[in-house]
Parts: C-alpha cells; sequence; structure tokens
C-alpha cells in the first residue's frame, strides 16, 4: 500500500500501526486525508471515524475493508467515511478516490478559512452594535430595533452606521453575507 501510495508525489504519508495510535497523534497532525481499515489493531475503523467526525473540518476519511458488506459500507458513511472501498481494490480507482477526497478537503478548507475571517470580523462589534445587527438580520427596522434597545432610532442608525463600517459593508446584503459565512460549514 505505501509503494502504491507513494507514486502521488503530492501526498505525504505517515503511517500508523493502529486506530488508537492515530487517535493520540492527531490533534498535532496537519490537516489531511485519512485511510483507515474498517479491522484494524486497537480502535477500529469505525471509532476512529467517530473521533474523528469533531475534527471534519481536518480530516477526510476513506474506509478500507477486506470484508465487505452493506451494512458496514452503511456504518462508515454514516460515520463520516468520505467513501467505502473493498480490498482487493483497483490501485487507479483508490487513487482517484484519494484525490477526490483531497479535492473534497481543499473545498472545506476554503470554507471554513471564509467561515474564520467572517467570525473574526464580526468579533470586532461591540455588544450593542451585535444587538443591532441581531435586529437587521431578522430583518427589522431601526424603529423596531430601537424600540426593542430601548434606545433612540438616531442611536440605531449610529450602531448600523459602526457595523458597515467594521465589516467593510456597502450594502445590508454585504452585512448579511457576512453574517452567513460565520455559521459553521458543513461537509458537503
Amino acid at each position: 500500500m505505501f509503494q502504491l501510495l507513494s507514486r502521488r508525489s503530492s501526498y505525504s504519508i505517515r503511517a500508523f500501526r493502529s486506530g488508537t495510535e492515530f487517535l493520540t497523534a492527531h490533534p498535532l497532525l496537519n490537516p489531511g486525508v485519512v485511510l483507515l481499515d474498517y479491522r484494524m489493531a486497537g480502535a477500529n475503523g469505525l471509532a476512529v471515524l467517530d473521533t474523528l467526525r469533531a475534527c471534519s473540518e481536518r480530516f477526510v476519511s476513506v474506509m478500507l475493508t477486506a470484508h465487505g458488506a452493506v451494512q458496514r459500507s452503511v456504518d462508515a458513511m454514516k460515520g463520516g467515511a468520505f467513501d467505502f472501498l473493498e480490498k482487493p481494490c483497483d490501485p487507479e480507482a483508490l487513487l482517484s478516490v484519494l484525490d477526490s477526497a483531497f479535492r473534497h478537503l481543499d473545498t472545506v478548507q476554503a470554507r471554513c478559512a471564509v467561515r474564520d475571517a467572517a467570525r473574526h470580523q464580526l468579533s470586532e462589534l461591540t455588544p450593542r452594535e451585535q444587538q443591532v445587527l441581531d435586529g437587521l438580520v431578522n430583518g427589522q427596522a431601526n424603529k423596531q430595533i430601537a424600540w426593542e434597545l430601548a434606545i433612540s432610532p438616531r442611536t440605531v442608525e449610529v450602531h448600523r452606521a459602526n457595523v458597515m463600517l467594521k465589516l467593510k459593508a456597502k450594502t445590508l446584503a454585504d452585512v448579511l453575507q457576512i453574517v452567513f459565512a460565520a455559521e459553521p460549514v458543513r461537509a458537503a
């Protein structure tokens, strides 16, 4: 397997003796694609998938097994596997799946970078500016926001202007785009 994977010069390969060894090391690893065996020493493939679900922004998993069954495939996919292959599998098919998994990881990481930038922008708002923003996101007019916050409509306008300035937004649509970008990234 190592020889096959080393055919891709863009791959940086790291092998682990067991699922447990990988789980011990994974917090310190760079993002990447994890090739798991359904049956392996220590934590099995499903246990590793379960742990990696919380790190889905950093790792994409491909499951291999010599004991293929429909239920195992379903369990792996529900557990968050990007793909499920039966051994022995065609080497080119495996490399193709891994290439797709890396492209998927790149897409997820790019969306996470956008999300993180949006979250940083929103963290610059004061609590009152955040309250005004919440009203805007809910489609409220300045007067409604003012009434709910017990402040003047003019004060809402000032806070709204500050929100626009801090978010470098020209329109309310730009603001909404930043707010929606800050929401959690879901793997597609």
